[in-house]
């Protein structure tokens, strides 16, 4: 018989530990505790027998081992002995002292945790989640002393969520958008991982009274430093400098975003600087070899001008003959007002400023769409014509693969200018229009155009009534630039009017074939998608036989380039017979069976036989069914059979919700089809009038 052991000597009671004792063996006191297990990544556990009670914290001794030989374990305990100095000298009055103290008391990183958590850079792109949610938290919370947020925490965070936003919008890596009570829900695609973070809206915040902002500042430390090393790789990945500087007169007037994006294409427009000098350099050069060429052939210039004079003077003599003839005839003569060269003068004034601005004019156009620089977004595609409602709500990514999503985002709004107004959330606005290809100006410092310029496409405003409408742009709500990026498509503006209300703001992290209920507006959305899809397709082939015409001409192999094709199309009319094939064989075996069921009904002599052959053959398939699903229940073990009924009841769950909002539905179509609710408020208010 084997020795038997004594209780609290192997089991849970040796493999975890209580909060208490785990603090006791750490030598630490409880908030020293809380943040060394904030930043080496540790939680607590939920032992299956507690030995030591129900209502304690526990954590594996693992764990705890694993925190002894941490280095920031002692700098911990001398930062408790330096804060006893100064509470000492606080103690003794000598308010000096406490203030020399507390000005040099030693801190610490935590770059060293940073790469211990995160061996691989995919691993922290993987867990961006938390970090920027939380960043961009504190980033729009006042610094309160009573709630010990510091100043300085809140302005690196404003900082880093700024960087990271620049990031997004400069690789065009952004993919959705959804706003709700709670602010907006981003979604970016970075080295082939989905980031999804939350920005709250920029209000007033009032801070609750229950929560304790130092276990999140402790998280927010640790983030911070995750953040710079990010962004570094991020930045450096793309070939830019990081930190990026900012403009001072733009940060100040809150345009933080702004200016950080501006020095990004600064660091472009120093490059393109560089092929422009050496542009400049080779014409200088090409003039030099003009002038020799000149200085040498000299006297053929010099006798080439002098028939050249002869030939101008005939011409002056010919164009004063017909003159007189014209005034002989009895037309009048035309008189040059002049206005002809003003306003060449102002077409090369617009133009100028169209190429300072780094914008190029935007036109208007008889089909709706627009035109920059003479050069509509079919023709650029390769296809001429007008454009259609697929062709228009493809947009700037009309010539691109439909199936490659990184390139339709990039594109979607190339060649749209945008003007906001005062009243809309700015900086969300940029970050979508920006990081899907389209160009922004507001109302205030650091805009690159004014509001009255030609150039804007579109005014997202909110407000129903405005003092002054341009023609030549739309006037849009801010939910058709979300729409739009969500969708992937141009939604039509005259949804979106102001003062109208808008669609349903759908959310597209939802997946209406797992939901199982698809509304109304998505399946509009369905077809608008499809026939973008098409006429991207229809660009991209124009494109493709384009360039294959141009690298095939006078080739003779360019009859061989087409078989791939001719065979690909014989395969796909071979699989569809063999397809239909197999359906009429399915029927013509289907069709027997009925007739020997109609020859046992009429042998049988019942009436009403079809109806009770109908019957047997229901009552039949549930018993079937029924005896399928007992066997199942049986073959199953009690794990799998209690996670095979959670999932039935999910599905229960969801087909309550769909019939919930199928009987919603229904109720308010009721409802607008008597003349809805808000009849019925405008009845009330003029019965009180």
């Amino acid at each position: 018989m084997g020795k038997k052991l004594k209780r609290g000597k192997a089991g849970n009671a040796v493999q975890y530990l209580t909060r208490t004792k785990a603090i006791r063996k750490l030598q630490l006191r409880l908030g020293e505790f809380r943040r060394l297990c904030i930043l080496k990544g540790i939680h607590p556990r939920e032992p299956k027998k507690k030995v030591h009670g129900a209502n304690k914290t526990y954590y594996h001794i693992k764990d705890i081992n694993f925190l002894l030989h941490e280095p920031l374990l002692q700098t911990f305990r001398n930062l408790k002995v330096y804060d006893r100095k100064i509470k000492k000298a606080k103690a003794k009055h000598n308010e000096e002292l406490a203030e020399r103290l507390r000005s040099l008391k030693p801190g610490y990183k935590v770059d060293h945790l940073v790469k211990e958590r995160y061996p691989s850079f995919v691993d922290a792109i993987r867990d961006l989640d938390d970090p920027l949610t939380m960043v961009n938290l504190f980033a729009t919370l006042p610094a309160e002393k009573r709630y010990e947020i510091p100043t300085k925490a809140v302005h690196m965070a404003r900082r880093l969520s700024m960087e990271f936003n620049a990031y997004v919008v400069r690789t065009n890596a952004l993919r959705k958008v959804f706003v709700s009570i709670k602010g907006f829900y981003y979604q970016a695609e970075i080295l082939g991982q989905s980031v999804t973070w939350l920005v709250p809206h920029q209000l007033a915040q009032v801070l609750p009274v229950d929560v304790d902002y130092r276990v999140m500042l402790t998280f927010l430390e640790f983030y911070e430093t995750m953040l710079q090393f990010v962004n570094f790789k991020l930045y450096h990945a793309i070939g830019l400098r990081y930190p990026p500087t900012l403009d001072h007169r733009m940060e100040n007037a809150a345009e933080e975003l702004a200016s950080i994006m501006k020095d990004l294409a600064g660091v472009q427009g120093a490059v393109n600087q560089q092929v422009q000098e050496q542009k400049v350099l080779l014409q200088q050069l090409e003039q030099e070899e003009s002038a020799k060429r000149k200085l040498l052939n000299g006297q053929s210039l010099t006798s080439s001008g002098q028939v050249a004079e002869h030939d101008m003077e005939e011409e002056e003599d010919e164009e004063d003959v017909d003159s007189e003839d014209d005034v002989s005839d009895g037309e009048p003569p035309v008189i040059d007002s002049g206005d002809d060269e003003d306003e060449d003068e102002e077409d090369e004034e617009e133009e100028e400023g169209g190429e300072d601005e780094g914008t190029a004019p935007v036109r208007k156009q008889e089909g709706g769409y627009f035109m920059r620089d003479g050069v509509s977004s079919v023709e650029v595609a390769g296809v001429s014509g007008q454009l259609d409602d697929g062709e228009e709500a493809a947009g700037g990514a009309l010539g691109m693969d439909a199936e490659d999503e990184a390139s339709v985002c990039g594109a979607l709004f190339k060649g749209l200018v945008f003007f906001l107004a005062r009243e809309v959330p700015r900086e969300p606005l940029l970050l979508v229009i920006r990081a899907f290809g389209g160009t922004v100006a507001w109302a205030g410092e650091g805009s690159p155009m004014g509001e009255s310029d030609e150039a804007i496409t579109h005014q997202v405003v909110d407000r129903p009534v405005q003092g002054h409408r341009f023609l030549s742009r739309r006037y849009v709500q801010p939910q058709w630039v979300l729409d739009s990026a969500n969708f992937r498509v141009l939604m039509p503006s005259d949804l979106y009017i102001p003062g109208k209300v808008p669609p349903p703001h759908l959310s597209p992290f939802v997946n209406d074939d797992e939901e199982g209920y698809t509304p109304d507006f998505a399946v509009t959305v369905k077809k608008l998608q499809e026939a973008a899809k098409a006429a991207r397709l229809r660009a991209c082939g124009a494109q493709k036989s384009g360039e294959d015409d141009f690298v095939g001409e006078g080739v003779d192999g360019g009859a061989d380039q087409v078989k791939p094709d001719v065979h690909s199309l014989q395969d796909a009319d071979a699989v569809e017979e063999e397809y239909l094939a197999d359906l009429k064989k399915e029927l013509k075996v289907e069709t027997a069976m009925e007739e020997d069921e109609e020859e046992h009904v009429e042998a049988s002599g019942l009436e009403g036989g079809e109806e009770a052959v109908k019957v047997k053959s229901k009552a039949t398939r549930g018993k079937e069914v029924d005896e399928v699903e007992k066997m199942k229940d049986i073959m199953m073990t009690r794990k799998n059979r209690k996670l095979y009924e959670r999932i039935k009841r999910a599905q229960e769950g969801k087909k309550e919700c769909v019939e919930i909002l199928e009987t919603r539905k229904r109720s308010l179509e009721k409802g607008s089809s008597k003349g809805g609710p808000g009849k019925k408020l405008a009845d009330h208010q003029s019965k009180k009038k």
